[in-house]
């Protein structure tokens, strides 16, 4: 079965490291989206909570960027089924890990794994937050 590694992760820690030695994958910049991070409000929360997720999905210009996302990985994910690859990671940046990152990971690992017979690893590097899917 093919297991997906799905990072959130910021920028300025760098770019987590593919644990599974295969290298490759997927770096994918949420920094060119609305930031609620630049807004007192949201400041505490993260892409867990609910008014950061309202915020970010108000203008579509998150799930315009995750469509794009979706056809890659989706493709991506399709063709390491078909040739019984074992190991894929995905990692989201963002500038503090935070808000966009950690929505943009959420989000690709419930899609693949509606869509998909895959296991998911979601590691919200920044956060401290690893679980299964």
């Amino acid at each position: 079965m093919l297991s997906v590694t799905i990072y959130s992760f910021s920028f300025k820690r760098g770019i987590p490291a593919d644990a599974s030695g295969n290298g490759g994958g997927y770096v994918f910049d949420c920094r060119s989206t609305h930031n609620p991070g630049k807004y007192e409000q949201y400041k505490t929360m993260t892409g867990l909570d609910q008014p950061v997720i309202d915020f970010l999905e108000q203008d579509g210009e998150i799930l315009t960027f995750l469509e794009s996302v979706y056809a890659l990985v989706d493709h991506h994910v399709a063709r390491f089924i078909e040739r019984d690859f074992t190991n894929l990671q995905v990692s989201f940046g963002c500038t503090g890990g935070q808000h966009r990152s950690v929505y943009c990971a959420e989000h690709l690992a419930r899609h693949l794994k509606e869509k998909y017979p895959v296991q998911i690893h979601l590691i919200h590097r920044e956060r401290g937050i690893e679980r299964e899917l």
